[in-house]
């Protein structure tokens, strides 16, 4: 399996996902954009596509930030989606799928930063790929807006503070407003990118501050991500010796 990462920002890092990665031996490539590496030219040699988060969102212009090219990003999701590749968005990714399949993103109802419980849908609970996270799961959240959905799109899990943190709107296709991908080592890059942001939330109800966010343990939520991944790459290897394409 050949996975290839967009980074959007050093703090926004792929963390368990790369743990996943590492330990299952596949091949790892990256698009770190804000280091101004290329976006792959097409998505020919990817099996597996993860478009990470950042502080940008899917309107964010070249102008307001020339490292970021929202438009270039969904061209690309939409080529590996054509050619029935496994496409996972997370945060901004989840945002960027959506667009690229002509869903507008929005503003999600609360902020939230920290870590606080996602709910299965019933469609989430009829998911075989994420009906082992349970009826409540403790994930990783930092976001202010959240996924357009597709009139295809099935809501797999939702939040006290946004109605669209799990959204699937493909076999193969998968938008992850929250962050199971959070380590500790992770965590502490985006306290110190954001941190003089976070003491000016402090009467948010959904943001836990650094002390807090500190004192998480991230490893049940990763080993449920793993399982995930697990069944995606299942069901792509399936449909690829199917000779199936499309999701």
């Amino acid at each position: 399996m050949k996975v290839h990462f967009i980074v959007h920002e050093a703090f926004e890092a792929p963390g368990a996902y790369e743990t996943w990665v590492r330990e299952r031996g596949f091949e790892a490539s990256y698009s770190r954009v804000h280091a101004h590496e290329p976006l792959p030219a097409n998505a020919d040699a990817i099996d597996l596509l993860v478009v990470l988060g950042g502080p940008q969102d899917p309107a964010t212009t070249r102008e307001q930030c020339p490292h970021f090219d929202a438009a270039a990003e969904c061209r690309l999701i939409n080529q590996a989606i054509a050619a029935g590749k496994a496409v996972v968005g997370v945060c901004l990714g989840s945002q960027l799928i959506g667009e690229a399949l002509g869903a507008r993103f929005a503003h999600s109802p609360e902020k939230e930063i920290g870590k606080f419980p996602i709910s299965l849908t019933a469609a989430g609970m009829a998911n075989d790929k994420v009906a082992h996270f349970g009826d409540v799961l403790q994930v990783g959240h930092w976001h202010n807006d959240m996924p357009g959905l597709t009139p295809e799109a099935k809501v797999l899990a939702v939040s006290e503070g946004c109605p669209r943190q799990i959204v699937e709107y493909g076999n193969l296709v998968y938008g992850f407003q929250c962050h199971m991908e959070f380590t500790a080592q992770v965590v502490e890059g985006l306290i110190a990118a954001c941190e003089q942001e976070l003491v000016t939330l402090t009467d948010r109800r959904f943001v836990q501050q650094a002390e807090a966010l500190r004192a998480q343990s991230w490893d049940e939520m990763n080993q449920k991500l793993f399982g995930f991944l697990d069944k995606l790459v299942e069901a792509y290897q399936s449909r690829t010796t199917t000779g199936t394409t499309r999701t």
